[in-house]
């Protein structure tokens, strides 16, 4: 099973919190980290694309890098990670991003992949002037079909004369080829949205939920296997969870306790009501997820806390479930966390018996 990082390619994070680690996002940050990963054994890093923050009073997210271009960066200093850059599809052409994918590929042979961002928050694009309007949540799995499929075209053969209804090539040609298989991580947590990862990617997102509960994503992956089962491809999940780890259970929840002391309302509200745009969204796609109050404070993501050891016996139950290809890892304070991972948490995993020991 892999193990991977979502790296903070925006400004602290993935806390929205007076009280949490407050940093801007810099390449050095994310090579530091990116190659603290790589020692430790783990298998990937993926970072997402935001164009638009939430404000409020920690500006959460106004500060972010741009994804392809950071992972060149770090596909230049690391020699064995594979790298997941995020496009953004309203944003940048299928021809072109498949023309980035073979450049980095080139810098990294064979450790290079595209997460695919349908789009839910509308200010991203509006601000740009590209959002085509409400329309485009009904018909966003369509467009990134399309999307995809034009840049697998290019990839396997260096020609596209794709036809669709959003995308129309006319001998487009794509010149080197990859020197393997660009693969494709998706996010859909819809029923569209597991069609289209099961049709088109590699891997998809599953949103863990709620606090220590390590396993109440087990549906969304049994929803994922069925589309996957449809279509005769090898999917499984990358389960994402952020880790707040201490010495004791009580000092790890005592840090957590205090994220949600200072959550920042303002850079909350300003979420919610981006997420309540999309008045077709299902009640288990990503934009009705984020924004339950529970714990809005980390996106209402799987939050682990805990002590190493019931971090680790945690992520191994993960590990053992059906359809799970990966677990994705965020942290409170990414430097002290992926270090906490490396060093005291991943060494008492069962699931990473063999990674642990060659790191």
């Amino acid at each position: 099973m892999d193990i991977g990082v979502f790296i903070p390619i925006g400004n602290n994070g993935w806390i929205i919190s007076k009280n949490s680690p407050q940093y801007k996002p810099s390449f050095d940050l994310n090579r530091e980290i990116v190659q603290k990963a790589e020692g430790y054994g783990l298998d990937f890093a993926l970072s997402m694309i935001k164009l638009r923050g939430f404000g409020g009073d920690t500006e959460f997210w106004d500060y972010n890098l741009e994804s392809f271009t950071l992972m060149a960066g770090l596909a230049a200093v690391t020699k064995k990670i594979k790298l997941y850059a995020s496009t953004a599809v309203l944003t940048l052409p299928p021809a072109l991003a498949a023309r980035m994918a073979v450049t980095i590929d080139s810098i990294a042979p064979g450790r290079f992949g595209i997460n695919i961002v349908s789009g839910w928050q509308m200010a991203e694009y509006s601000q740009m002037g590209m959002w085509p309007g409400e329309e485009h949540f009904k018909r966003r799995y369509q467009y990134s079909a399309e999307y995809v499929q034009v840049m697998k075209d290019l990839w396997k053969t260096g020609k596209s004369d794709f036809q669709g209804n959003f995308f129309k090539m006319d001998d487009c040609r794509l010149q080197p080829q990859p020197s393997s298989d660009i693969e494709i991580v998706c996010a859909g947590q819809s029923e569209d949205g597991m069609a289209f990862a099961a049709k088109y990617g590699n891997y998809n997102f599953a949103m863990g939920t709620g606090l220590n509960t390590p396993l109440a994503f087990v549906d969304a992956n049994k929803r994922l296997l069925a589309e996957a089962a449809k279509t005769g491809r090898d999917v499984g999940a990358y389960v994402l969870f952020m880790i707040i780890a201490d010495e004791t259970d009580e000092a790890a929840m005592a840090k957590w306790q205090s994220y949600k002391d200072g959550m920042d309302v303002s850079a909350l509200a300003w979420m919610a009501e981006q997420s309540a745009a999309d008045k077709t969204a299902s009640a288990t796609s990503t934009a009705a997820t984020i924004a339950l109050p529970e714990s809005a404070v980390n996106f209402n993501m799987g939050t682990l806390v805990g002590s190493y050891g019931k971090i680790a016996h945690m992520l191994d139950q993960i590990a053992e479930t059906p359809g799970t290809k990966g677990i994705m890892l965020v942290f409170d304070d990414f430097l002290i966390g992926m270090d906490d991972f490396g060093q005291k948490i991943q060494p008492l995993m069962k699931s990473r018996q063999n990674v642990a020991a060659a790191a």
